[in-house]
């Protein structure tokens, strides 16, 4: 059980599938083709909608309102988790359950929603953040749609939220949204500068991830903006040999006697609160302690779910490039 946990822990993205598009509306019935292949519809457009975190964070950057939301939405200390990126959680109701996928049901049905939004991974039964029993207890109230989180790349993620937005009304033509794309874009190649220059430095980043008995490397390949900053941007990253098949590919699990065996001049880090931070790490592993970009302080942090649009990930990749130039001076 602790593996599954982790496996969904370490899934990577919030991302949607390319190539599926809204389908042509039809009267006033609204309709639209999710990443499972379901043909979702609904009398009228929905407006009010319940939505995971980060696709909740994705669909406002896209001029999209939810009224409520699940998942990770305020850290310890009151402040708002990454994850659910530029929501503000006074102006939703949190209906998060108390154990991972579930939701509060009474509160969820007090919201009358008439659609409920949620990534999707084909690895993994339900929806991201919601367990299929769970979203069995959904579907009478609200249908749901799921946008797919693996198996892509960073920017088809980013399109298919703002098809999704368009089809829920939202302005995806503005100059806001304009103006976040050029933002990612610049962004883009900024880190792009960065790749090619570690590239020709022969220099590599290992993305890691750390529980109190395990050591977890991550497979680039299988993570919608890793796969993207390393194909398409050229940042150098390690893909472990031996991936776990049991994690659906997506990491490596070691013990930490052996978090040792990857030795790259960088170490990302998932920054989610379920993981160790790199001083945690530390504690008590010799071995890790050991490594070269430990040593060295070479750290930068992994977002590993974030809102799928161009305002989001402007600002994350702007932050990786900045904390990639610090690591490297060191």
């Amino acid at each position: 059980m602790r593996r599954t946990v982790a496996a969904v822990l370490l899934l990577g993205l919030v991302a949607g599938c390319g190539g599926n598009a809204p389908t042509e509306q039809e009267s006033d019935q609204w309709s639209f083709k999710d990443d499972r292949g379901k043909e979702v519809t609904a009398p009228k457009r929905p407006e009010r909608v319940v939505a995971q975190v980060s696709a909740a964070g994705a669909l406002k950057d896209y001029g999209v309102n939810v009224v409520g939301t699940f998942g990770p939405l305020k850290r310890a200390d009151g402040s708002v988790d990454p994850e659910a990126g530029s929501i503000d959680p006074n102006q939703v109701t949190d209906v998060t359950g108390p154990g991972y996928g579930e939701i509060d049901f009474e509160k969820f049905a007090a919201l009358n929603a008439d659609l409920v939004v949620a990534g999707y991974y084909p690895e993994v039964t339900g929806l991201w953040h919601l367990t299929a029993e769970f979203e069995e207890k959904v579907l009478k109230v609200a249908p749901t749609v799921g946008i797919g989180q693996s198996k892509i790349q960073l920017p088809d993620g980013i399109k298919r939220f703002r098809e999704l937005a368009k089809a829920l009304g939202g302005d995806v033509e503005s100059a806001k949204v304009k103006a976040d794309e050029e933002a990612f874009t610049k962004a883009a190649d900024r880190l792009r500068a960065i790749g090619k220059r570690m590239t020709d430095a022969g220099q590599k980043i290992q993305v890691v991830a750390g529980d109190p008995k395990l050591f977890y490397v991550a497979v680039p390949g299988r993570n919608p903006d890793l796969d993207w900053y390393s194909k398409e941007l050229g940042l150098p990253m390690l893909t472990p040999d031996k991936p776990d098949a049991e994690g659906g590919g997506y990491f490596q699990s070691l013990s930490w006697e052996n978090s040792g065996t990857y030795k790259e001049h960088v170490i990302m880090w998932d920054a989610r609160t379920a993981w160790m931070t790199p001083e945690k790490m530390k504690e008590g592993h010799p071995v890790f302690q050991g490594l070269p970009a430990v040593k060295a302080d070479r750290f930068v942090a992994w977002n590993a779910v974030a809102p799928l649009s161009y305002a989001s990930y402007a600002k994350i990749i702007d932050k990786l490039a900045e904390d990639l130039e610090q690591a490297l001076a060191k």
